[in-house]
């Protein structure tokens, strides 16, 4: 148990059954060490006579055989009443020690008993001295380990009431289990309180998977139950739960301090009040003996919210064993405060970061990374920066998931690496499938200039012509609209180093929209279209509007391939098929319309401006089908993946 830590947070009633044991423990060595001066007393004045052996002895009460083996057959006189033997100096200091082990013990639960118990310890040390020095006199000797019979005061005769002290205690300590807690001296009222904490404590208990810990000790304190969890195994990592009447008190003490606050923060919800974080300092505790303490209470008159809080704390103390650890492991892939988010998730859906330690941890992740996506992650990139922020915790919430259910279901290590690394490339696809998505709007705002060219050219009808002007600033907007998205798309291609194709795919795109609002800009000069020159024109912006609809299917089903979704690779060759049908369509149109103007029926300006937008429209056309060309050509490479 943490000592030390229990005895700074004032929760020292918890330490009195394992106080109690040290001192019996104490009470069979010091019986053992007398024993020893007494064999060593014996040899000496009879260096002729083999020495009794003590190996039994020793061991029954944990004690090295050799040294007191040594100092008996070493004794020897080197003086009148005096005796010499090495290390008989260590002896009768461990003697008194041992005695103040069996005071200590006394104290934590008779203090007044042993108040006058450690006078008379004081006054029979001061009678015995302290030479320091390894020789003795018999008579002191004598005096150290007998019974006066003249009534006065001995050391053996202190130890021998405070044994029947411990004896007492113990009585009063005696142990039982309760739902896995070692309990002491519980009342009938207290084992609801304790069965509901380690209920909570057992729903979670399989997350540590080997880890050391969550040993609980429940005990009856005066007028409150005191349950007590050493969580893992740093010594100032504990948590203190005490019931008295209608309130809880949580008492967490850590030398990390994030992660006092992420267990504070698991009961935001609970109506518990926490108090600030105090920072504190005890010799041994931490790197510098600093730790932190919180403490909560929770006060209900309802007994059912008080054993569901009780349970409550007692299925949250899995997940702070190693935390900081994970959570140290997980900012190599994602910020500090996303690791934070993650491990508060894995809390929160009892998913745990123990398995995802156990089997490997980071070196998990950069196995995945090295085998399924080195072409894409490089070394020592975060994985919000190869994936995204969102999807970067998304893979790692994945990442943990997998572990704790191969632990869980005895599955092989093998089983899941091999789903980890499935899960990268599935998030890789999603990255790609979010750029792709890009070119699907590219398509969309390509429609709308073409659809606008079409809808001005319908509109041309002497003597009302149409409103050129309005339809070069709108197709204008767009193209600028469209410009940003480009830049924006190129800057996240580099940025996830993405499928260079998808790039060509939003530069085609691009160069589309710039021909379309030429297309525009020349349809905004118009004043009036002959209805033999209007009807290939409006034939030509009708295939320009079906290939950018063609390409913003084939790209949104090429986007779902690469979600695994290959019975969508069959929209996306056949929206290919169009893209490239509409592309001879619009050469047809585009000849037509040359045709006319060559035919010398019309005057010069009206000639030469019909030319020029059908020219533009089938560039456009023809950008389209090079986007159609790239889409197969990617759509293939991804089902043959």
């Amino acid at each position: 148990m943490k000592t030390r830590i229990i005895e700074q947070i004032g929760q020292a009633d918890i330490l009195l059954p394992s106080l109690v044991g040290e001192g019996l423990a104490a009470n069979d060595r010091v019986k053992v060490r007398m024993s020893a001066l007494q064999a060593a007393l014996e040899h000496a004045h009879d260096p002729g006579r083999s020495p009794a052996s003590l190996d039994a002895e020793c061991r029954a009460a944990g004690l090295d055989p050799v040294p007191v083996n040594a100092m008996v057959r070493d004794a020897r006189m080197v003086a009148t009443g005096r005796i010499a033997a090495p290390e008989l100096a260590a002896m009768r200091e461990a003697i008194f020690a041992e005695v103040a082990t069996m005071l200590g013990a006394v104290e934590a639960g008779a203090p007044a008993e042993a108040k006058a118990a450690a006078e008379r310890l004081a006054a029979l040390k001061a009678q015995h001295g302290d030479e320091g020095v390894n020789e003795m006199g018999a008579a002191e000797i004598g005096k150290l380990i007998g019974v006066s019979e003249n009534g006065a005061d001995s050391l053996h005769r202190l130890i021998m009431d405070l044994h029947k002290a411990l004896n007492r205690l113990a009585a009063r300590c005696a142990e039982e289990v309760v739902a896995g807690a070692h309990a002491f001296g519980l009342t009938t009222e207290d084992r609801p309180a304790v069965e509901a904490f380690m209920r909570g404590l057992d729903s979670t208990r399989a997350l540590k998977f080997d880890h050391p810990g969550l040993d609980t000790t429940a005990m009856r304190a005066g007028a409150k139950l005191v349950i007590q969890n050493d969580i893992g195994a740093t010594d100032a990592h504990v948590v203190v739960t005490t019931l008295e009447g209608d309130t809880v008190t949580v008492t967490y003490t850590d030398v990390h301090r994030a992660r006092a606050r992420f267990f504070t923060d698991m009961f935001a919800d609970s109506g518990a009040k926490w108090s600030g974080l105090e920072r504190k300092k005890a010799p041994g505790l931490g790197d510098d003996g600093t730790f932190y303490l919180v403490t909560g209470r929770y006060q209900n008159p309802s007994q059912k919210a008080r054993t569901d809080f009780l349970e409550r704390v007692g299925a949250s103390l899995v997940f702070l064993i190693d935390w900081n650890k994970a959570r140290k492991v997980l900012r190599s892939w994602v910020s500090n405060g996303d690791s934070i988010r993650i491990l508060d998730w894995a809390a929160q859906n009892r998913v745990g970061h123990r398995g995802f330690l156990q089997l490997g941890g980071s070196e998990l992740v950069a196995a995945a990374v090295r085998h399924a996506a080195s072409a894409r992650i490089g070394f020592g990139e975060r994985l919000d920066g190869a994936l995204g922020r969102e999807a970067a915790i998304d893979f790692i919430k994945a990442v943990l998931h997998a572990c704790t259910e191969a632990l869980l279901q005895g599955r092989s290590a093998r089983a899941a690496h091999d789903q980890i690394e499935a899960e990268l490339v599935r998030h890789l696809e999603r990255v790609d499938s979010a750029l792709l998505a890009i070119v699907v709007r590219q398509a969309g705002l390509a429609r709308d200039v073409i659809a606008a060219v079409a809808h001005h050219l319908g509109n041309l009808q002497p003597p009302q012509p149409g409103d050129g002007r309005l339809l070069a600033m709108r197709a204008r907007r767009i193209e600028e609209k469209a410009d940003k998205i480009a830049i924006e798309a190129r800057g996240e291609v580099a940025r996830f180093n993405a499928d260079r194709i998808i790039e060509q795919l939003v530069n085609r795109a691009e160069e589309a929209i710039d021909e379309y609002e030429q297309a525009a800009f020349i349809a905004s000069l118009l004043r009036a279209v002959e209805p033999e020159m209007l009807k290939p024109l409006q034939e030509l912006c009708a295939v320009g509007i079906a290939a950018a609809e063609a390409a913003a299917s084939g790209v949104d089903a090429a986007a779902k391939v690469s979600d695994r979704r290959h019975d969508d690779s069959e929209d996306a060759l056949a929206a290919v098929n169009r893209l490239i049908d509409n592309e001879h369509l619009a050469d047809r149109c585009e000849r037509a319309v040359t045709m006319l103007a060559l035919s010398g029926k019309f005057d010069l300006v009206h000639a030469l401006s019909a030319l020029e937008l059908a020219r533009a429209v089938e560039r456009a056309t023809d950008r389209l089908s090079s986007l159609g060309h790239l889409l197969r050509e990617y759509v293939l490479a991804d089902i043959a993946a």
